[in-house]
């Protein structure tokens, strides 16, 4: 399905259910009991992304019906991606945090239905590389659950969620080049850089202290785990991902500084087109002079080393740069900006709707993307 259909599906899903009536010591008590046990599935969950075998989550789920068995083998089939890519990436997934927050539960008889926020932290280190400390990125993801209760307890009957990490393992890009090819490169930018030349002014280090601070359910994000209030939320129309990038080039102060203009604006009531659409916000870097396409290919191109390019194109990029990611020819399906570079020189980036803090930038996209890196002047 059309991700930004699943997206509004779910927000109308959300703001349909209703709360448990107050009141009633036996719902609070429920209601207690479907916290500690949903805490607990989570935790076991992101645990086995890390170690363990995915087996273990077998008795948590509905498996007698299709939709838990549904539910159930996606978590495995995860665990599987993530754990490939790691090995694709010379990584070993070292350690993991996770955390819920239920937004609304609405029970009838047996069956419950919960929306919830979910954070979750992983760490990583090198195989093959010096790298002495572990590295780690920050996941948030909204889930809408359905629960059962028969004799054996709570189990999950029926889960919709958009996931990061929802990618066939058979399709993860290779390295054999040992990407990244530059071992202890934490790469850092000049104070020069803070301001382009002409009238646009782009102040870099504001910009990326924006993407890290508004990252929203990311684990690792600030502002309590919340988007920038003063901008609509486009996560139930679309995605939001485009609205956050255009935020931390031009919000005016806290981020990049870029001059809003009569194409590229946002205000109370909304974004225009090539303020929140990923293929009007791509045609106005472009047409702006806001940014320049440095290259567009896959996995392979952009990360393979050149004589011209030692560390390949994406790490010659700046903290404050911005990555399309394109699955159709000509059609830009999301953008994330770059923050940094982790201790063996992986570029990192935020984004939204998916909500990633310092997640390396290939995870979660196949040998089939195409990325843009845009260098923004």
């Amino acid at each position: 399905m059309n991700n930004w259909l699943r997206i509004s599906f779910a927000a109308i899903a959300i703001m349909c259910w209703r709360p448990p009536e107050a009141g009633s010591e036996a719902a609070k008590a429920n209601e207690q009991e479907l916290t500690a046990y949903l805490d607990q599935v989570f935790r076991a969950r992101t645990g086995i992304l890390v170690r363990g075998s995915p087996d273990s989550l077998d008795p948590y789920y509905v498996t007698t019906e299709k939709s838990g068995r549904v539910a159930l083998d996606h978590e495995k089939k995860r665990r599987e991606y993530i754990q490939a890519w790691a090995l694709k990436r010379s990584l070993l997934l070292a350690g993991s945090k996770s955390e819920i927050r239920i937004v609304r539960m609405h029970s009838s008889e047996d069956t419950v239905r919960v929306t919830l926020v979910h954070r979750e932290l992983l760490e990583y280190g090198y195989l093959n590389a010096p790298v002495e400390r572990l590295q780690s990125f920050g996941l948030g993801t909204r889930h809408v659950l359905t629960l059962h209760k028969s004799d054996q307890g709570w189990k999950i009957k029926r889960e919709w969620y958009l996931d990061p990490l929802e990618e066939n393992p058979d399709l993860i890009s290779d390295s054999d080049h040992a990407f990244p090819s530059r071992p202890g490169a934490n790469q850092q930018w000049n104070a020069s850089d803070r301001q382009a030349s002409g009238k646009t002014r782009y102040d870099r280090v504001k910009a990326v202290r924006y993407a890290n601070k508004y990252a929203g359910l990311a684990w690792g994000a600030g502002n309590q785990n919340r988007y920038n209030r003063k901008y609509r939320d486009y996560t139930g129309f679309g995605g939001d991902c485009t609205n956050f990038v255009s935020q931390v080039l031009g919000d005016p102060k806290e981020g990049g500084g870029l001059p809003m203009t009569s194409q590229w604006f946002a205000n109370s009531s909304g974004g225009s087109d090539a303020w929140v659409r990923t293929d009007g916000f791509k045609n106005f870097l472009l047409y702006s002079g806001y940014g320049r396409l440095v290259v567009k290919g896959t996995f392979e191109k952009i990360a393979l080393p050149t004589p011209d390019h030692p560390r390949g194109y994406i790490g010659d990029m700046q903290p404050g740069d911005l990555i399309g990611y394109e699955l159709k020819k000509g059609d830009v399906d999301h953008f994330a900006v770059i923050v940094g570079f982790d201790e063996n020189g992986y570029p990192l980036v935020n984004c939204h709707t998916t909500d990633r803090y310092r997640v390396p930038f290939d995870l979660g996209w196949d040998k089939t993307t195409k990325y843009l890196l845009f260098h923004i002047r």
